[in-house]
């Protein structure tokens, strides 16, 4: 049983080491489809979108008629009253069911309502008035056509509307932008985990040939070639390659940590990127990437959203304390009869209008203060405005000038690969024959580790820049294409 045990613990490293391995590797394709879908941040803009759009289909749908019926089945009421127009007291009772069915229909264009009403009702009334008794049963209707209409004030239904839609466009910018900076961030976080991997293989080649170093070394001592101090160099050479790969394991697995908390994966999850950093330098003209950075960046309009939702603000803050009015105009006619048939045997038109205004008279200089204010804020706007477009240029003349400087490090990093290659298998002979110490050749061991590194790192420098400058220009200079993150925001009806 216990050799059993022995053979598991052998084994499981293993089996671990195969599932591991045998997870599917992720692409940076794949990786961005994997962020598209489960990226905390990504969700919650795209889950503000959803929100301005239910807004704005409720707002266009608010401006449809509307129907609705108002019931009022029982009303039963038995009261003494004084009549003061006989100076006597009665006793009334009335029993009466009735029914309020309304048609309304909004007018974007005035902000005035048009309504068709009908109130269907049956009374049983009834009065006694010094011993004689009166009563009334009848059914009753009142159908009348209603136009309510404000007049000199802004259209408030129509404004409403403006910035719903302002707002709606503003979240499917803010979920675009919210898209590149997720792609920027995940290219980041990806090559940061395939460094981490390339690092961690290069400590291993490294590691493998101190081990080698050693066997040479021990080999020569053991034969009386070489003096003992060779054998702990070596051995100090080799402990510290092994420190090195361990070190770069550590840094691997916190690279993709923070990769799979990007793209939402559970910290658990084995993770293995691949990915192909073969560059081939673009030309780029800087003031075409300037001028398709300032036509084409969303952020630019949303600081004209912000100018236009300014003066919408305006026009609302110089409507405190205005001078208003509201008319109402309705037609119709009413009809009774103590037959549901005949209630409009005898029928009585009912034509009403109704004029009001409002007169402001002094306010303390509160409208005048908050037009002042608005004013600045819509100053502040423009400014910001004029910024943004200052920044985009910015960004994009130092991202091109990194470009380009690349573009040079990528020549001298690929020769001095080159040349460390070279140098390193020249003096790995010398080393076997004796010729250098096992110091000297890992010191040649650690200047190729580095040149491999840097050369790496300086083309996945290239690679990000050449991204950062796509995403602050919307143009693929690679394919030579132009960038839409927004496409036409449709919304169901």
């Amino acid at each position: 049983m216990l050799r059993f045990f022995k053979i598991l613990l052998v084994l499981l490293p293993v089996f671990i080491s195969s599932v591991i391995s045998a997870q599917e590797p992720i692409t940076i394709e794949k990786a961005l489809d994997i962020a598209e879908e489960n990226n905390p941040t990504l969700q919650r803009t795209k889950l503000n979108l959803e929100r301005y759009q239910s807004n704005l289909v409720a707002q266009r749908a608010s401006l449809k008629s509307r129907f609705s019926l108002n019931l009022n089945p029982v009303t039963y009421n038995r009261t003494r009253r004084f009549d003061n127009r006989l100076s006597q007291w009665y006793t009334n009772e009335s029993f009466n069911s009735s029914g309020t069915f309304q048609v309304a229909q909004p007018i974007l264009l005035t902000d005035g309502v048009v309504s068709l009403i009908n109130t269907f009702g049956w009374q049983d009334n009834s009065s006694i008035v010094e011993g004689l008794s009166n009563r009334n049963k009848a059914f009753s209707n009142d159908l009348y056509l209603q136009l309510t209409q404000p007049l000199f004030t802004y259209n408030r239904r129509k404004m409403e509307l403006k910035q719903i839609e302002f707002d709606y466009e503003n979240a499917g910018i803010s979920y675009a932008l919210q898209r590149l900076n997720t792609e920027r961030n995940i290219t980041n976080q990806f090559y940061a985990v395939y460094m981490a991997q390339s690092n961690l293989e290069i400590s291993k080649e490294e590691f493998e040939n101190a081990k080698q170093s050693y066997e040479i070394i021990k080999n020569k001592v053991e034969a009386d070639l070489s003096a003992k101090e060779e054998l702990y160099q070596a051995e100090v050479n080799l402990a510290t390659a092994q420190s090195s790969m361990e070190e770069r394991i550590v840094s691997l697995e916190n690279a993709e940590d923070v990769l799979k908390q990007s793209l939402g994966m559970s910290l658990n999850d084995s993770i293995e990127v691949i990915a192909t950093v073969n560059v081939n330098p673009v030309l780029i003209n800087l003031e075409v990437a300037i001028n398709k950075g300032l036509t084409s960046r969303m952020e630019i309009r949303q600081r004209e959203i912000d100018i236009e939702l300014s003066e919408l603000q305006m026009i609302q803050t110089k409507s405190l304390n205005e001078f208003k009015g509201d008319v109402s105009l309705s037609i119709g006619i009413i009809g009774d009869h103590e037959r549901f048939g005949n209630i409009y045997d005898n029928p009585t038109q009912n034509p009403r209008v109704a004029i009001s205004f409002t007169v402001p008279i002094f306010d303390w200089g509160e409208k005048k203060a908050r037009v002042q204010a608005q004013k600045t804020a819509q100053t502040i706007a423009k400014l910001e405005q004029q910024d943004e477009k200052i920044n985009i240029e910015l960004n994009i003349r130092q991202v091109w000038r990194r470009l380009e400087n690349l573009r040079t490090q990528i020549d001298i990093a690929e020769k001095s690969v080159r040349n460390a290659q070279l140098t390193y298998d020249l003096n790995l002979t010398r080393y076997r024959e004796g010729d250098l110490t096992g110091m000297e050749i890992s010191q040649f061991q650690t200047q190729l580790s580095n040149r491999k590194i840097s050369y790496s790192q300086t083309l996945i420098n290239y690679k990000i820049e050449l991204l950062n400058l796509k995403i602050l220009s919307l143009y693929d200079f690679e394919k030579d294409v132009p960038i839409v993150p927004v496409r036409e925001l449709k919304v169901k009806n």
